[in-house]
C-alpha cells in the first residue's frame, strides 16, 4: 500500500463525499451522512441535523478542488486549510483502529473534522508526488472522482456503474466493427 490506512480511509471518504454531489445524489438525508460515517470510521461529534448534513454537502467543492488540484497548488491549499482549523495533529488510536492521526479536537464540527482529515491525508499525496493516484473518472458524461490505490495504477473510472456502462459500449463497439 503506497499510504498508510488514515490516509487511505481519509481519501476515500473525501472522494466519496465528493462523488455523493454527482447524479444520482447519494448524501441528500441525515440517515445518508449516518451511514457515510459509518462506512468511514468518522468518530467524534456528530450533531445529526440538517444543518450539519448541508455543511457537510458544501464541502464538496472545496475537496473537489483540493483533490484535483496541482502538487505545488496543493500544498498551498492543505497549509491554508491546517492554519484556518489550528490544526495539532496527535496520534491517537481508539474503536478498534490502531495508532492514526487525527489534527482536531474529536468535538469540533463535523465539516472541519473532515477538512481537516482530507487535508492532512494530502500532506502524504503532496509528500509522495502521488498526485496521479487522483483522477476524473474516464466516463465521458461522468465528472466522479477516481483514488486509484491499485499496483499497477489501473483504475479509471469512479464506480462499478461506470465501469460497466464503458465495458458495454466497448462490447457493442467490437461486435458491431
Amino acid at each position: 500500500m503506497v499510504f498508510a490506512h488514515d490516509t487511505v480511509n481519509s481519501l476515500r471518504a473525501a472522494v466519496d463525499l465528493v462523488n455523493a454531489e454527482e447524479p444520482p445524489l447519494t448524501l441528500t438525508t441525515t440517515a445518508e451522512l449516518d451511514a457515510f460515517l459509518v462506512r468511514h470510521g468518522y468518530t467524534g461529534r456528530h450533531d445529526g441535523t440538517e444543518t450539519e448534513l448541508a455543511r457537510v454537502r458544501a464541502l464538496a467543492p472545496r475537496l473537489r478542488g483540493l483533490l484535483l488540484a496541482s502538487r505545488d497548488e496543493a500544498a498551498e491549499q492543505v497549509n491554508r486549510l491546517l492554519e484556518q482549523a489550528g490544526a495539532a495533529p496527535r496520534l491517537v488510536r481508539h474503536e478498534g483502529q490502531d495508532w492514526h492521526v487525527h489534527a482536531v479536537s474529536p468535538d469540533a464540527p463535523l465539516d472541519d473534522r473532515i477538512v481537516v482529515e482530507t487535508a492532512m491525508a494530502m500532506i502524504d499525496v503532496v509528500r509522495a508526488d502521488e498526485h496521479s493516484r487522483l483522477a476524473l473518472c474516464a466516463d465521458a458524461d461522468c465528472q466522479g472522482l477516481v483514488l486509484d490505490l491499485s499496483r499497477n495504477r489501473s483504475r479509471r473510472y469512479c464506480s462499478t456503474a461506470c465501469t460497466n456502462r464503458n465495458a458495454q459500449a466497448a462490447l457493442r463497439a467490437r461486435r458491431a466493427g
